[in-house]
């Protein structure tokens, strides 16, 4: 037995030897057909300690015990002192005990002592989580890391942030794009951790169901990289136990380790999360608002209370596609950042809004994508600099209150067009029609809103294409067809999030069926609301929001004088009350029954059926030949440009 395993170690020792034989210097190597004396061998294994150590090695196999890694970590040199001199002592000292490994010229021990540096360095990563990597990794891991580093230096120039004071970015909501977004950063520049922080809050106290606890196990070992990732972390045994059903994960619990609830089967990496609300955002320098629109205004109310004593005001990204409508003193639209604004008293200059198009998991994938950054000339151009990468390009609008309403308003028509295609089984031609008609309806509204419309085509319509395709809301409208999702669930949907477009389209009904803001009916030749002229915008109102439609049923009775108030005692007392001449001296009376019923998903397919409906270039050649600009929507003076 000790013969195999002495052959086993001189074997293991040969092939890292063979490995290593280009590194070591000429001088280090022995003549051929020469014995290198037990000098030159101890001098040989010195240099060869130095060339081996960088070897990889699995960390496990080496040390069994949390607590041993600790005193190897602690005590790393003297580790390797002790084993490097202990090693020599015992091959050259007596060579009887182990001739045959003098016979490699005492090296074997070496290249155990050498594995061992390697592990140390190995372990020390691991038991750090895996996410912190050196400089020279992180800069081996990015093809740029020069320009990384000079991205996010340029930045903290801007920011007046000193020397050892890093930059704080908060991300606040961690639904799939907000989790995105942080992971986006944290992986581009995570490792430059005496300069940048990075971390992400959310509600504490979500418990992840056993279904998706389930689903979450199997995601993880068809991954090898997360699995190794969490064995590294020590996180994997609580996943087997949530999949057994002896233990309830917490969403901020699995958010640590790079899991979003709404976005199971895309793992990102592992997070810095934070459930007190005034503890991550006191002190932030950048803030992401990754809340649905319907939450912004109610969590940065509370955020504005801990920053009444703030020198500074942060710089705020959002990504929230939704609008409210406020009709009073005359009917606007309010945004995300207007919300933000009101709530926290930052100068608009410092609020931004980055919009698509673009689906959370296909960007953590690196697929090609571009995102547009709007707002003020003081901070638009240097974070789509530092927000640039190579898979995920992002360019600078100064247009942020229209961009913004365009992001809710395709949210409006996504889910219409999921409809569409499940009532008509995906058929190619009928989801073509409803994009040609809601594409024109868009326009239409696009034309109230802004003097040049035109600038708007390109980002509305790509927003709208990626949105009909992937997103949430078009798989909304899917379920609502096919009756897997009815609307007594809400709109904030497990696994998915917020639904922004049911939101949207109460918003954007409400704005638009206001008389002040009436239009020109080109047939009728009277005044009408605008929303008139949108007969799908119309439907979904009535799907989603109205849900009820009326309908009055009249009938004729006729009662007798000398039993009107014995025969139909109820009745008769209704109408004496209401018409009493009537009733005494009349015999018959109608009555009227109101009935209602819940209006289904495919009468959307009537909406698009409508003969009376106008062909989509007729309507986007009324939106051109009439002026339908109404500044005051976007609550700009009359007098306003765009």
């Amino acid at each position: 037995m000790e013969n195999v395993s002495t052959a086993t170690s001189l074997s293991a020792g040969r092939c890292l030897l063979r490995e290593r034989a280009t590194v070591l210097p000429p001088t280090a190597r022995p003549p051929p057909g020469r014995q290198p004396s037990r000098s030159q061998a101890g001098r040989t294994a010195s240099r060869l300690v130095l060339s081996v150590s960088g070897g990889q090695t699995n960390p496990n196999m080496l040390l069994r015990s949390r607590r041993t890694l600790e005193l190897v970590l602690s005590q790393k040199k003297a580790f390797l002192l002790f084993f490097l001199v202990g090693g020599l002592v015992r091959s050259l000292a007596h060579p009887e005990l182990s001739p045959r490994l003098c016979s490699v010229r005492g090296w074997a021990p070496l290249c155990t002592c050498s594995i061992l540096l390697a592990a140390t360095r190995e372990t020390k990563r691991w038991a750090m989580g895996g996410a912190e990597e050196g400089p020279l990794v992180a800069a081996n891991g990015h093809a740029n890391g020069a320009a990384v580093e000079e991205k996010l230096d340029e930045l903290r120039r801007r920011l007046g942030k000193a020397d050892g004071d890093p930059l704080r970015i908060v991300g606040v909501g961690a639904g799939a794009w907000g989790s995105v977004f942080c992971a986006l950063l944290q992986d581009a520049y995570g490792h430059l951790r005496d300069r940048v922080h990075v971390r992400i809050w959310r509600r504490p106290g979500r418990a992840v169901d056993r279904a998706t606890a389930e689903h979450l196990f199997e995601v993880i070992n068809s991954r090898e990289d997360v699995l190794r990732r969490l064995i590294r972390r020590c996180a994997y045994l609580k996943y087997v136990e949530a999949r057994l059903g002896d233990r309830t994960l917490y969403a901020d619990e699995i958010l640590k380790d790079g899991f979003c609830l709404n976005m199971i089967d895309t793992p990102l990496c592992p997070l810095k999360v934070v459930t007190n609300l005034q503890e991550a955002v006191w002190d932030a320098d950048i803030v992401i608002n990754g809340l649905p629109s319907t939450e912004t205004r109610d969590v940065f109310g509370e955020i504005g209370r801990y920053w009444k004593e703030r020198i500074t005001a942060p710089i705020i990204i959002s990504l929230a596609k939704g609008i409210e409508a406020s009709l009073d003193p005359l009917p606007r639209i309010i945004t995300p950042t207007q919300m933000i604004n009101n709530a926290t008293g930052v100068p608009l200059e410092n609020i931004l809004y980055l919009g698509g198009p673009n689906i959370a998991s296909e960007i953590y994938n690196k697929e090609y994508a571009n995102a547009r950054i709007c707002g003020a000339d003081k901070w638009r151009k240097p974070l789509a600099k530092f927000l640039r990468q190579p898979h995920f390009i992002v360019w600078d609008n100064s247009d942020l209150i229209t961009h913004e309403v365009m992001g809710g308003l395709k949210n409006v028509y996504a889910i219409g067009a999921g409809m569409v295609a499940a009532l008509t089984n995906e058929s190619a031609t009928s989801k073509s029609v409803y994009f040609a008609l809601c594409t024109s309806e868009m326009i239409y509204i696009t034309h109230l809103l802004e003097e040049e419309p035109e600038k708007l085509a390109g980002p509305l319509l790509a927003d709208t294409y990626v949105t009909l395709l992937k997103g949430r809301n078009a798989w909304y409208g899917q379920k609502l067809a096919k009756g897997e999702l009815t609307l007594e669930m809400g709109d904030s949907i497990k696994g998915k999030g917020t639904i922004q477009g049911v939101s949207a389209v109460d918003a954007f009904y409400e704005l638009l069926s206001q008389d002040s803001l009436s239009v020109m009916h080109p047939e009728a030749n009277k005044s009408v609301a605008p929303v008139e002229m949108c007969p799908i915008l119309k439907a979904l109102y009535k799907i989603l929001i109205k849900r009820l439609e009326y309908s009055f049923i009249g009938y004729y009775i006729e009662i007798p004088c000398f039993v009107k108030t014995a025969t139909y005692p109820i009745a008769a007392l209704i109408c004496y009350c209401i018409y009493p001449t009537i009733v005494r001296q009349s015999t018959y009376f109608f009555l009227f029954i109101c009935v209602s019923r819940e209006l289904p998903p495919d009468s959307i397919l009537q909406a698009i059926r409508d003969e009376t409906m106008y062909d989509p270039r007729e309507r986007i050649e009324m939106a051109k030949s009439h002026s339908l600009y109404r500044p005051s929507i976007l609550g700009q003076p009359r007098d306003a440009k765009a």
